[in-house]
């Protein structure tokens, strides 16, 4: 199984202007650096080896040579090497959450699961909010097919560290093709908001429309049904005090939200679902939801149509599922289009420790 490793090499470049005059070694040493970050790139990884060694040499207290030299034995599939490198380095008084992510994954290829979790853990241990490392290791399981034991480690990496994107990704795909669809539609919106612009975007638009449109069914012309959750699960501690029971969010709230959102609805289009969704928002606050199930997306989509732009917001979210009927909607709607980019720019959904969203709370 390979793995795909970020290199923080781009740190070399982002502190060269921090170099004190008169260190000679360590402007040679980052000037090496900077060259093996290239070769790395453009595949030219034993040149990158050469250079990071004689980098590492004029600057042994460097963290980033380290690690890049590790990551480069990576990348020839030297995993030996590449564990010898990042288990020396530990222990570094700089030592970052990546090197925790390098040494588990290369492990995970070695097909050594147990030490894979015991490099993860020991990252927790000095990075506790890293949802890079309960991401990785949700990935261990996601590579066997184990989805069931995904899933709790990319959930706690979204409560945990709410601003990255990797985790919310992968519960989306998970939970879309769950019988709880309800949270793969809230955390794939989430990460489209958080990533805007890449291949999994669109992969995640696609897969909220298609989540919508299998999920809601007609079954005559004057009856539909809708199905995003089983979960008819209600904690037995609450039955004891009626006035503090909750129902279950997706059966509860949810799905009768949509469905009073939808009553007029025959067909399932991008347009359709955009009415749908607009009329979600409304219901959601009218009936007071936002008061007793707080949710940030629905309070972001709020805001959005109360500046109005939610018609544009909603075809930008479902885009890639109906490509046909979003490019009609925008060459009929260029204006609502570029406002509502030209708004989005500087209005984006704000996610952090207080302002987030994850399935726990409820």
């Amino acid at each position: 199984m390979t793995k795909t490793i970020k290199t923080i090499g781009l740190l070399l470049f982002i502190t060269a202007g921090q170099i004190a005059f008169g260190q000679t070694d360590k402007e040679k040493a980052l000037e090496k650096g900077q060259e093996a970050i290239k070769l790395m790139d453009n595949g030219k990884v034993d040149e990158s080896i050469k250079l990071l060694e004689e980098a590492q040499k004029l600057d042994p207290d460097r963290f980033d040579y380290a690690y890049e030299l590790a990551y480069a034995h990576y990348l020839k599939e030297d995993y030996k090497g590449a564990i010898k490198i990042l288990e020396l380095n530990i222990n570094h008084k700089n030592v970052n959450e990546r090197l925790f992510q390098l040494l588990g994954n290369t492990y995970d290829v070695l097909g050594k699961t147990e030490k894979a979790f015991e490099a993860y853990d020991e990252g927790l241990k000095k990075f506790p909010n890293s949802g890079m490392i309960y991401l990785e290791k949700g990935n261990v399981y996601w590579g066997k097919k184990e989805y069931g034991k995904a899933l709790p480690f990319y959930e706690k990496g979204i409560e945990l560290d709410p601003q990255f994107p990797s985790n919310y990704y992968r519960a989306a795909r998970v939970y879309c093709g769950s019988t709880e669809e309800v949270w793969g539609l809230i955390y794939g919106e989430i990460f489209m908001n958080l990533e805007r612009n890449s291949k999994r975007t669109s992969e995640i638009s696609k897969l909220l429309f298609d989540t919508f449109k299998s999920e809601i069914k007609f079954t005559s012309d004057t009856s539909f049904s809708l199905s995003f959750s089983q979960n008819a699960s209600i904690n037995v501690s609450d039955l004891k005090d009626p006035s503090k029971m909750k129902l279950p969010y997706g059966i509860g709230v949810y799905e009768p939200t949509y469905m009073f959102s939808m009553l007029s609805v025959k067909s399932i289009d991008i347009n359709s679902l955009d009415n749908i969704r607009s009329l979600f928002v409304d219901n959601y606050f009218k009936n007071g939801h936002d008061k007793t199930y707080p949710n940030v997306l629905f309070t972001y989509q709020k805001g959005v149509k109360d500046a109005g732009h939610i018609e544009a917001y909603n075809h930008w979210i479902l885009m890639k599922g109906d490509e046909d009927g979003f490019e009609k909607w925008q060459s009929e709607n260029k204006d609502k289009w570029d406002s509502f980019f030209k708004w989005f720019g500087d209005n984006g959904l704000e996610i952090n420790d207080t302002n987030k969203f994850y399935s726990g709370q409820y």
